[in-house]
């Protein structure tokens, strides 16, 4: 248990810049706290003191604002970074070396029975915003990019942004040649307005030199 402690606090130095003392990381980074508040709630879940678990995970999620259920299987070395908003459900299974920041979700779409939350591989990174939802597997050494909306299961080594998620790059090469721009709705329809208006202006031009050319003919 001791070591399991000192690899969590270890975690915190590998990828907080910020984190200056042991002290300080001890007393005042709530994803520490809610990462063992959990191992506790876990413990006696398994042992199907369900109620009690759901308490102390109730407490966990008033004091340090990340809500993970009981239910949920956590590897070794999570590091949730603010953490504020994080909500992880009950058949969640998390691997080994995760990093998340505040705002993400990995949650279920509906009310299913069973397996309906998301498998996050090893050594995977799962950005400020973003929502992993429904029952599938996020690859080892993936990356997913700030609030993207991942529905579907992503290869190993692969990034993932936009709403709906798209792979963007795998095993290192580009997947979508300007990848490096979030896939955006919203951006896709002014461009559909933008070729709307283009066609529409070569209409106008084309009744013009028509009716220019009718003037000619009648003079």
């Amino acid at each position: 248990m001791f070591k399991k402690i000192r690899s969590d606090i270890q975690v915190v130095f590998e990828n907080d810049p910020a984190a200056r003392g042991w002290f300080e990381v001890v007393l005042t980074y709530s994803g520490l706290h809610a990462i063992w508040a959990h191992r506790m709630a876990h413990f006696l879940y398994k042992r199907r003191w369900f109620s009690v678990a759901r308490f102390i995970s109730q407490v966990s999620r008033f004091m340090t604002g990340i809500e993970i259920h009981p239910g949920a299987t956590i590897g070794n070395r999570l590091f949730i970074d603010h953490g504020m908003g994080v909500v992880i459900g009950e058949t969640c299974e998390i691997g080994d070396d995760v990093v998340i920041y505040q705002g993400v979700t990995l949650g279920g779409t509906g009310k299913e029975k069973g397996k309906r939350h998301p498998t996050i591989g090893n050594n995977v990174v799962i950005s400020s915003g973003a929502k992993v939802l429904g029952s599938f597997s996020v690859g080892d050494q993936s990356n997913i990019g700030a609030n993207s909306v991942v529905l579907k299961e992503v290869p190993s080594n692969s990034t993932v942004v936009g709403i709906p998620g798209r792979i963007v790059k795998q095993d290192g090469r580009r997947v979508d040649r300007l990848s490096q721009q979030l896939p955006d709705p919203v951006v896709d329809s002014l461009r559909g307005m933008q070729k709307e208006l283009e066609r529409l202006q070569e209409e106008v031009r084309t009744l013009q030199n028509a009716r220019a050319n009718e003037t000619v003919h009648d003079t």
